[in-house]
């Protein structure tokens, strides 16, 4: 009976409740001439070890996902490698299929690049720079100008030019690219109108240079309005495609409308607050200073270490030439020195001859 009694208990599974909460531990036990017993013991592990189950399984289902994660990514990176040869293919022939419309595109817009940086610079000269050299830039920009719509004379891109939709249905790709070229060639164009105001108030000083500043900035605004506004009859031709049913284009056509009408709307107040800006008489981050204000702190701008002309009296309290100061608050709205904020948060200015180049697609 004892004998009998051992086996069964050497057979028997022994389960309690395990010391962690909603834990069991499972502990097998085996009499010493079990032969399961003496290979276990064989192989190094003890018959008292014991398997802990934790409740829920959640250290084991996270083990296990681990595998199954790297299965996924690996079969995602060998379906990318095996479509991107044929997506390079689909590509080339793409681009082979619009070549002209790919070429004209990269080249307008490195011109416009170009014209961006030297635009920039003629303007940094201030008294500097050359009025032959602004003539020549206005021509070789003009010149560019026409001689790109020349070539494109029967291509619908005078019509939405003038806000005029396009007769017929362009295709998605052929209204893509009548935008970049209208938009970029308008912004070509008024580079000629800044650079005239550069020629213009090529030895300003004082308040004129403030002038130049806030007519470029007037210029820039109008063009982000203008800008706004040229893709509006290329797209509503675009939705507007009865081949779709009237119900389908007349509701894409009025949404289409409806999320431009809001863009619009912000580039007017934007061009508002340039034309406030350019009609304000006075200083708006600070007042002109009087001559014994000037002597009192030095007579010395602290920017250009030179005798203070124009000086200008910031809210701070500080005093400095007003195109030296004119020039800093073209990039940043502190005090020079104190790094009080003195500028107000108002539109962007673009008084250092600079273009948006972002394209307006939409």
């Amino acid at each position: 009976v004892p004998s009998s009694s051992s086996s069964s208990e050497a057979d028997g599974l022994l389960s309690a409740p395990a010391a962690g909460d909603g834990e069991v531990s499972i502990r097998i036990q085996g009499g010493p001439g079990d032969p399961d017993t003496a290979s276990a013991t064989a192989a190094g592990a003890s018959p008292q070890d014991s398997i802990e189950v934790g409740s829920g399984g959640a250290t084991g289902n996270g083990a296990g996902d681990r595998p199954y994660q790297r299965y996924d990514v690996h079969h995602v990176a060998r379906w990318i490698e095996q479509i991107l040869p044929f997506s390079l293919l689909l590509l080339v022939v793409f681009i082979r299929q619009h070549l002209q419309g790919f070429f004209v595109t990269i080249w307008i817009a490195a011109v416009m690049f170009k014209s961006n940086d030297i635009l920039k610079k003629q303007t940094a000269l201030k008294g500097e720079r050359k009025i032959a050299m602004l003539v020549g830039i206005t021509i070789i920009f003009m010149v560019h100008v026409f001689g790109v719509y020349w070539w494109y004379r029967n291509d619908y891109l005078l019509r939405p030019l003038f806000m005029v939709p396009p007769k017929d249905i362009p295709p998605f790709w052929h209204a893509i690219f009548i935008i970049m070229v209208n938009d970029t060639m308008v912004r070509q164009a008024a580079m000629t109108v800044k650079c005239m105001l550069l020629m213009y108030y090529k030895n300003s000083r004082g308040r004129n240079y403030r002038r130049q500043g806030q007519m470029l900035t007037l210029v820039e605004y109008l063009l982000l309005l203008y800008r706004a506004l040229l893709p509006t009859p290329v797209w509503y031709r675009f939705f507007l495609n009865k081949e779709y049913g009237s119900l389908f284009s007349s509701l894409t056509t009025g949404l289409y409308l409806t999320f431009k009408l809001t863009s619009v709307v912000e580039k007017v107040q934007s061009f508002l607050s340039a034309v406030k800006a350019l009609s304000r008489k006075d200083v708006h981050y600070g007042s002109y200073a009087t001559a014994e204000q000037a002597v009192a702190a030095g007579d010395m701008c602290a920017i250009c270490q030179e005798k203070m002309h124009v000086p200008v009296l910031l809210r701070c309290k500080h005093i400095f030439c007003e195109d030296c100061v004119s020039e800093w608050f073209e990039r940043e709205r502190t005090c020079p020195l104190c790094r009080a904020l003195v500028k107000p948060a108002d539109i962007r200015s673009f008084g250092d001859g600079s273009t948006s180049l972002f394209f307006q697609l939409f």
